[in-house]
């Protein structure tokens, strides 16, 4: 089957998940590869199996070669300690996922791959490039282009959310997740990649050292009754994967960088993984969590 029809095949048996970003109306119809609402507004479902929610142009940092960087370290085992723990917190019995900012889509495909059952999983981007490549796995989630601000999904349709180190928009987490549902948001720690961030920085640059307290707070104000997991370990780079291991981050547009930095990353042989698992569950009977 080819990628078109299989996506079509998702998007017809999971069209009550949809709505339209246009007119805010649940999906209507699949007719042909297109996604139709009441109002008409159509989205094309393209030839990769994918569906493009944007309705206006966006800005994304990641290019083609940070991504594909990013998908060779994912795909050598840098986040597997991290989708084994998230592992833990879905249910045994299928889950409706939407992972959220799910770039070139390892994360995501790797997680179903642990899961035995039949989950219905959706990962989206605002980066075309980056849906392009998580198309290239071999796994029954549906990648789609979105903005998080205007998530073409409808209302209490997720039982889990996962954001692993994206943006968010709580608002809409609020109304796409089911009464009974989950958010689970990962946030890195300050030691986070802290040996390449040494490397390229040392200790006496604004880039020397990192905190996201600000993104802590901002959670634990929406959601006061939140748990935080943290999860610290060390990753071992494969020979050759260095300068992926630089690329795929924003660090290496930063100033201050050492000049001896291109050449001191061939000593870099692991990497700390130190992230915080932040998790909010809403309760059967409303949004408060």
């Amino acid at each position: 089957m080819k990628k078109i029809e299989k996506a079509t095949a998702f998007v017809n048996e999971n069209r009550d998940l949809f709505r339209c970003p246009v007119c805010e109306r649940p999906f209507e119809r699949v007719a042909g590869f297109s996604l139709v609402c009441p109002n008409n507004h159509s989205f094309d479902i393209s030839k990769k199996g994918t569906l493009y929610f944007l309705t206006k142009s966006a800005n994304n940092e990641y290019d083609k070669q940070m991504l594909a960087s990013r998908q060779r370290i994912l795909q050598a085992g840098l986040f597997d300690g991290l989708i084994q723990k998230i592992s833990t917190f879905l249910k045994a019995a299928p889950e409706t996922i939407l992972d959220v900012g799910c770039g070139e889509g390892t994360p995501l495909a790797r997680l179903l791959r642990k899961r035995a059952n039949a989950d219905t999983a959706i990962g989206f981007d605002i980066s075309k490039d980056g849906i392009n490549l998580a198309t290239q796995h071999e796994t029954r989630a549906f990648f789609c282009v979105a903005d998080l601000a205007r998530l073409p999904f409808n209302t209490s349709v997720f039982s889990t959310v996962i954001d692993l180190f994206s943006p968010s928009s709580y608002s809409e987490f609020n109304r796409v997740i089911k009464p009974g549902g989950q958010l689970i948001k990962i946030i890195p720690n300050s030691g986070y990649l802290q040996e390449l961030r040494q490397l390229l920085y040392g200790t006496d640059q604004a880039n020397s050292s990192y905190s996201n307290q600000k993104v802590l707070d901002l959670f634990t104000t929406h959601y006061p009754h939140s748990s935080i997991y943290p999860l610290r370990y060390q990753f071992q780079i494969p020979a050759g994967l260095q300068r992926d291991m630089m690329i795929m981050t924003p660090l290496h547009w930063g100033r201050g960088q050492s000049s001896h930095s291109s050449v001191q990353l061939e000593t870099l042989t692991k990497i700390t993984v130190d992230v915080s698992i932040l998790i909010n569950h809403f309760n059967d009977g409303g949004k408060n969590g």
